[in-house]
């Protein structure tokens, strides 16, 4: 056995907003380091390009439409991925939404629901499912939730968002020094400005990107596929003895 091991041969892995962006360059690392990929978001023709790249890899690709706020497809999503791929070990909730920009006085009740049963109801409730269904296959699995530098530091015009992200890093430790004890380890990645369609507001907003290349250490933005690395580390026997964890993945913005 290697002394780090990042392989995922056997392992079966759920992604939440699979379709683009973080969460596809994701899936297709699993897929690389060995797992089976089952990748959700609520559009299912959005998903068969990255199901393409995942069965590219020689890995089984499966996609389940999921709207993440449906507790009944949250259901369906978990039961659909152990029908067809036989179990679940590895979950990553990178589904995420910001339905608004701009002062947090200016929230209504609609958008401030959106926001956290998107963002933080789901992922609780998924990571309850899937812990279900790594118990009962009794051989332990990783949850990886993404959270936002925005968990750490109030951005302005994202209020809601940053709360919620922050939430996310809260939920990690909780879960995971509560189902330790079940060979489950729940660790957290927290990615700075990356270049998504998800972000592209930020990043084509010339005053935002050039705040944020001047605050970065290495003077740039990321790229999505620069998220992946550190999920496969945390799927993987690699990072055996670590849980609870928040990895920021901002270039050294926060340094």
């Amino acid at each position: 056995m290697p002394i780090a091991d990042f392989s995922l041969a056997g392992k079966v892995a759920i992604v939440t907003g699979g379709s683009r962006g973080i969460g596809r360059s994701i899936a297709i690392a699993l897929a690389e380091a060995g797992a089976d990929v089952c990748v959700a978001a609520r559009k299912p023709e959005s998903l068969e390009e990255t199901v393409a790249a995942i069965r590219a890899t020689g890995r089984r690709g499966i996609a389940v439409p999921t709207n993440v706020r449906d507790m009944a497809a949250l259901e369906n999503l978990v039961a659909e991925t152990k029908r067809q791929l036989g179990r679940i070990d590895i979950l990553v909730n990178n589904a995420a939404t910001n339905p608004v920009f701009g002062p947090v006085a200016n929230l209504d009740e609609r958008a401030w629901d959106t926001v956290m049963n998107t963002n933080v109801k789901s992922v609780f409730f998924l990571s309850k499912l899937v812990r279900q269904a790594i118990l009962e296959h009794g051989q332990g699995g990783s949850i990886i939730n993404v959270s936002s530098t925005g968990g750490f530091r109030a951005s302005t015009g994202l209020g809601a968002y940053s709360v919620s992200k922050a939430a996310i890093i809260m939920l990690t430790q909780v879960c995971a020094k509560e189902w330790g004890a079940d060979g489950i380890r729940v660790n957290c990645i927290a990615p700075g400005l990356i270049r998504t369609e998800f972000s592209r507001a930020l990043w084509e907003n010339e005053a935002i990107l050039k705040n944020s290349v001047q605050t970065s250490a290495l003077k740039r933005i990321g790229e999505p596929d620069e998220m992946a690395g550190a999920v496969v580390y945390f799927a993987s026997p690699a990072s055996s003895f670590t849980t609870g964890q928040t990895l920021i993945l901002d270039g050294g913005a926060l340094a």
